[in-house]
């Protein structure tokens, strides 16, 4: 368990719903790493997967599904028990910290949904996993995914990898403030291009927030938002980052390695960034676009 059982919840900024899974969607990836995990792989922690999507040939499903109940995440131990609630009070976290270092930050909407969504980038299906829309300024999340994480990717399945996620994805949403996010499609593209450094420095600002969620009280209580890390906390988030690495997903699925078409940078670099990040705590340490030596 990770969050201070006495920290609150707010779930004012989150939405949720979806289209429901039907037979073969959603995360029912199937055998090996092909199908529908071609996307997973284009645009795991992207930012845009309307383009990709219709691309595919992907259609959403338009059927409703009711939305999911947070309306029990109210506390720590409520995240610690259920993922949901581990999901918006990550989010609650990044949106204390972040106005410390960002005096312009405003806090990013929340979306949890099942099977499919419409979001101001376009529709999106469960298996293009988590992801940011700048359109509306929203991170969108189905939390079936974490499984996914672990049994096809390999993270290990401990909270602060999937805290980590949560926290990437807020790093776009800071760099969309920034006006950053919208260099990842300028320039060359690949192993040294802005769509890598673009994502690494989501990595890093992600290792930002680990460096002071253990040590930044929630407003209003007495508690930090997370307990002290330990050594096993940050391994989890480290496994989780070189997990989507994109030499590793290249080799799982093709049995070779191409650096010209990396789209987030190697598992190495994903550590490293995130580390960086975490060992500074200084945003500014993290400006993966002035460097020539990425790891």
């Amino acid at each position: 368990m990770t969050f201070n059982e006495g920290m609150r919840i707010d779930t004012s900024t989150t939405r949720t719903g979806g289209g429901g899974r039907g037979p073969g969607r959603g995360m029912a990836i199937g055998g090996g790493l092909g199908g529908l995990l071609v996307v997973v792989v284009a645009l795991f922690l992207g930012v845009d997967p309307g383009d990709v999507l219709s691309q595919q040939g992907l259609e959403t499903d338009n059927v409703q599904a009711p939305g999911i109940d947070v309306s029990h995440c109210r506390t720590g131990a409520d995240a610690n028990a259920d993922v949901d609630c581990r999901v918006i009070a990550t989010g609650n976290s990044l949106d204390g910290i972040w106005p410390q270092l960002l005096p312009d930050y405003t806090r990013p909407g929340l979306f949890l949904f099942t099977g499919s969504v419409d979001t101001a980038c376009g529709p999106a299906d469960s298996a293009v996993g988590p992801f940011y829309c700048p359109g509306d300024q929203t991170a969108y999340f189905d939390t079936g995914f974490f499984d996914v994480l672990r049994t096809q990717f390999g993270s290990s399945g401990g909270p602060l990898a999937q805290e980590y996620v949560v926290a990437h994805e807020f790093g776009h949403h800071v760099q969309n403030l920034q006006g950053d996010l919208g260099r990842a499609q300028q320039g060359a593209q690949g192993a040294t291009g802005n769509g890598v450094r673009t994502e690494l420095q989501a990595d890093c600002y992600a290792g930002v927030w680990a460096h002071y969620a253990a040590i930044t009280k929630q407003p209003g209580t007495d508690v930090t938002f997370l307990k002290p890390l330990t050594d096993n906390d940050i391994n989890d988030a480290l496994s989780a980052a070189a997990s989507v690495g994109d030499d590793r997903i290249q080799q799982a699925s093709t049995g070779r390695v191409n650096p010209e078409a990396w789209t987030h940078g190697s598992a190495q670099q994903r550590q490293k960034w995130f580390t960086q990040g975490y060992r500074t705590g200084d945003p500014n340490a993290c400006d993966t676009f002035a460097t020539n030596d990425l790891g």
